[in-house]
């Protein structure tokens, strides 16, 4: 089978709560002594157990961000962006050395159109025993108009957007179990400032004042690649015929992403 599939616990998806589109609902994680199956923590950064498993079979985690059920990646200072990859980095990559998955995500949701159902900040962790990892991605997809380069990390604006229009990519040319220090703060300051970009740049595009976007983490030969993206209705060209769609302003784009920097 040239796909993965995996089977969703309808039953269970129904009990999540949804604070996304209920915002008066009270947030789960702002209910810390509520919490249970935490897995460690780090100042107010908390990675534990997702209660609602839905993806069979699996190992499902999340990473709650933040104290603060408003914050978002913009508001981060930078020496919090920094231990939130390190963090995130540290339990993901453990997970993937354990060598109990054929495959680990790791990614964040971030508004009602990213696929997610809490907007309090986090990320999700994923472990899945039954996938074909080979097919998370194509390597054409993290090519693109690159836009910096520090210390083997790399920017680029896609020029193969995985779904269509605009999507950042970062390549780390150096193997993520010995990054340093400087590298994974350079990571970090990329991932913000794309994010801030997105966020900015789509807002006053649209006249929408909230942004959803997806982050996505990948290990391809040992070494990481992250995908940023907004999220918009996705196109019916991809979900009918797979098509990519590749937006005709991309070096204004990869110009305006440039001067941010």
């Amino acid at each position: 089978m040239n796909i993965n599939l995996l089977d969703f616990n309808v039953s269970l998806g129904r009990q999540k709560p949804r604070t996304i589109i209920n915002p008066g609902r009270q947030c789960p994680f702002c209910d810390i002594d509520s919490l249970t199956g935490i897995i460690d923590t780090e100042d107010d950064m908390i990675l534990l157990k997702n209660k609602y498993n839905v993806l069979e079979p699996s190992d499902q985690y999340v990473l709650i961000e933040s104290s603060r059920c408003d914050a978002d990646i913009p508001d981060y200072s930078p020496e919090k962006m920094y231990k939130l990859i390190r963090f995130g980095l540290k339990h993901w990559l453990a997970m993937i050395a354990s060598e109990e998955y054929e495959g680990v995500l790791f990614f964040k949701n971030n508004g009602p159109l990213s696929g997610g159902t809490i907007s309090h900040p986090h990320m999700q962790i994923i472990g899945l025993p039954e996938v074909n990892p080979e097919l998370f991605s194509m390597p054409e997809e993290f090519e693109g108009i690159s836009v910096r380069s520090e210390k083997d990390i790399h920017l680029n604006v896609s020029t193969c957007p995985r779904i269509g229009f605009t999507e950042i990519n970062i390549t780390c040319n150096t193997e993520a179990f010995i990054m340093d220090e400087e590298q994974i703060r350079i990571l970090a300051s990329y991932i913000q400032n794309s994010i801030i970009f997105i966020k900015d740049y789509f807002s006053s595009m649209t006249h929408h004042s909230s942004i959803s976007y997806n982050i996505f983490f990948y290990l391809c030969n040992d070494m990481i690649r992250v995908k940023m993206m907004p999220r918009f209705p996705t196109s019916p060209l991809y979900i009918g015929y797979g098509l990519h769609l590749k937006p005709s302003n991309i070096e204004e784009i990869a110009k305006k992403l440039g001067e941010l920097f």
